[in-house]
């Protein structure tokens, strides 16, 4: 399918990927920690006839320069975008902390029909980077909500990483530590999912290096049901932290952090998902 594309400086650096001649459903996509402007995911949904918005949601012009007390406006305005580009239907497709924003926001949003959350938490995380102080401690809430911080969980800086000093690192036991350290903090810091008018899909990997997306994605799950609010989950064991859709290239590795999985596996988590999220997306 042919597609056109517009480049975006304001309010924020992104890209808005449509069919030629238009669609009835958008999709927001959301980077993790990496910060990138997701093009290529946006073009592939595009192709499949999604009016698709990749957004720059920090450090950008304008941004924290890292991932400290960024406000969720961001993302609803970016709804915004989608709804006045024709989008009646429109979801929120988000990786890792893109994911963690994807989900807050459909719990602010009642315009958003449909959240997909690729290797999520269920839980606010303190900031990874600085904040517009260029500060990076003490922790901050990675989120705000109205000008006010939302509740999170700190980090326990007394773990040490297993690996030898110079070798990429997993850091999935940091995240588990911390919640025991700081037990009394998660119940403030859960992400009411089941508060979300949105449809729920979450992807994740049981081998996820990072943190341990899968029992978060059962977590999260567990509350929808509880609730009587339907969720789709998608898993694969021996999949890591990044899965990638049909048409995406492998993830290069990284020199900093261990991701797990495999690029097999997490290409096939990846294409498992894939005709869920679109006939979602679709309606």
């Amino acid at each position: 399918m042919e597609i056109v594309e517009r480049e975006l400086t304001e309010p924020w650096e992104g890209l808005l990927a449509s069919p030629v001649g238009g669609g009835t459903a958008g999709a927001l996509v959301l980077a993790g920690s990496s910060g990138r402007v997701m093009r290529e995911r946006a073009r592939l949904l595009a192709r499949q006839g999604i009016t698709a918005l990749a957004i720059r949601w920090f450090g950008g012009t304008g941004q924290p320069p890292g991932i400290c007390e960024v406000p969720l406006e961001t993302f609803t305005a970016a709804v915004g975008l989608l709804r006045g580009a024709g989008a009646r239907r429109v979801g929120v497709l988000g990786v890792s902390k893109g994911a963690e924003a994807a989900l807050l926001t459909a719990v602010r949003d009642d315009r958003v029909d449909l959240v997909v959350a690729l290797s999520p938490s269920p839980l606010v995380w303190c900031n990874v980077g600085p904040g517009r102080d260029g500060a990076d401690r003490p922790y901050r809430s990675c989120w705000t909500w109205r000008g006010r911080p939302l509740p999170f969980v700190p980090m326990d800086d007394s773990w040490t990483p297993a690996e030898p000093q110079g070798e990429p690192v997993a850091i999935r036991g940091w995240y588990e530590r911390s919640e025991r350290t700081f037990a009394g903090l998660l119940p403030a810091a859960e992400i009411p999912v089941e508060e979300a008018r949105a449809e729920l899909i979450l992807v994740a990997g049981g081998d996820d290096a990072m943190w341990p997306s899968g029992p978060y994605a059962e977590r999260l799950a567990g509350r929808r049901r509880a609730a009587g609010a339907g969720v789709r989950l998608i898993s694969r064991a021996d999949a890591g932290h990044r899965p990638r859709f049909p048409g995406e290239p492998p993830s290069p590795p990284s020199s900093a952090f261990r991701y797990g999985g495999t690029p097999e596996a997490d290409g096939l988590l990846g294409a498992a998902a894939w005709p869920h999220i679109l006939d979602a997306l679709r309606g």
